[in-house]
């Protein structure tokens, strides 16, 4: 699915084409994705759009009058910018037409995304960001913090990792990837990570979150730019659905195993428990 630079990627794309542009018709092919679409959502008609955010994997749309639109892309969804003469894909769900005359649509094939509408001054409010924990790459999120969330978690760190009650947006691929650059083997118990070993998880997963969102997020089989095109951090992840390949550091074969119903994959040699 669509991870945290995939989503920040989205946010980038579509933000210079919404702003200070005023929604002039929304269109609802389908309201059953993972919640059904509100009546309320018309609301949005006629309202200047006044800036794109994101929290988690979730994108906020803030328009004028306190209104906003929340948007969770799910499994498989994506936004595009396109002309609204573009005919409709079968899985085009919802349309934004605007004052530019450009359209934003947005694409789910597996309906379980989110769409969401939410009035009123702070949209953080929401009962769908009151359980998150702290952004990566936020000064929110730092060595201390993260040491002392662990301390009671003795299921396997690369498990916790991906519990956005830890920390958010630190999805499957991108564990793996911060855990091999940290050294640290994904079985390993989150509670008996030493504070030294945490400050360099820390430190790698801020910098593998950020050059792929520099280079424009992961190439996953359902994710798509807003221009329609994939991102190209696929080809450079180290570990990640490279079993058995020689590991770029030391050439031992890539090992592949599953937690949590996902797949992990580390290096015997240079990731220690």
């Amino acid at each position: 699915m669509p991870e945290l630079p995939e989503v920040e990627t989205t946010r980038r794309g579509i933000e210079p084409h919404l702003v200070n542009m005023t929604v002039r018709e929304l269109i609802i092919r389908r309201r059953d994705l993972r919640q059904a679409v509100p009546q309320s959502i018309q609301d949005i008609e006629g309202k200047i759009i006044h800036s794109v955010s994101r929290r988690a994997k979730y994108l906020i749309v803030e328009l004028e009058d306190q209104h906003h639109l929340i948007i969770h892309l799910g499994m498989s969804g994506s936004l595009r910018i396109i002309d609204p003469a573009t005919d409709f894909r079968t899985h085009d769900h919802i349309a934004i037409t605007l004052s530019s005359g450009q359209q934003l649509r947005y694409h789910d094939p597996r309906r379980f995304g989110i769409v969401t509408h939410y009035h009123g001054a702070t949209p953080l409010a929401h009962s769908l960001f009151s359980a998150l924990g702290p952004e990566p790459l936020s000064d929110d999120f730092h060595p201390s913090g993260l040491f002392q969330s662990l301390q009671n978690l003795k299921r396997p760190i690369k498990v916790a990792l991906m519990d956005n009650a830890v920390v958010v947006g630190v999805g499957n691929i991108y564990a793996s990837e911060s855990l091999f650059q940290a050294g640290i083997r994904p079985t390993t118990a989150a509670n008996e990570v030493s504070r030294k070993r945490i400050s360099r998880l820390v430190e790698c997963i801020k910098t593998v979150l950020q050059k792929s969102i520099d280079q424009g997020g992961t190439t996953l089989r359902d994710f798509l730019r807003e221009n329609g095109e994939p991102g190209y951090f696929r080809q450079e992840l180290l570990v990640y659905e490279r079993a058995g390949l020689p590991c770029h550091v030391c050439s031992t074969p890539i090992c592949k195993i599953t937690q949590a119903q996902r797949s992990s994959y580390f290096c015997a040699k240079c990731q220690k428990r």
